[in-house]
């Protein structure tokens, strides 16, 4: 899990972060549940190429789904990760 594409798996583009980048200059990534801040602040580095200033993670548990027949399902747990990018740097999203 050393490299960047394993540690972020994707951007999450919905409308809180989308008012975050904007707002905050904040991008939100769905990253790796073992990778740590400084894994992930690494990885935004050198893929984008940009200075991060600080890393907050968030841990979320999967839900109980239920299934047509009797055996209830679960989704995954997954890790968010608020990225927090320097002064003047833009990740272009489009």
């Amino acid at each position: 899990m050393h490299e960047p594409y394993d540690i972020i798996q994707t951007i999450r583009l919905s409308e809180k972060a989308t008012l975050l980048s904007e707002k905050e200059n904040k991008y939100v990534f769905r990253v790796a549940p073992k990778a740590n801040k400084i894994q992930i602040k690494q990885a935004i580095e050198k893929l984008f190429g940009k200075k991060v200033v600080a890393v907050n993670t968030c841990n979320y548990a999967g839900k109980s789904r239920r299934q047509r027949t009797a055996a209830a399902g679960r989704t995954a747990h997954w890790k968010k990760a608020i990225v927090q990018l320097r002064e003047g740097d833009k990740i272009e999203l489009a």
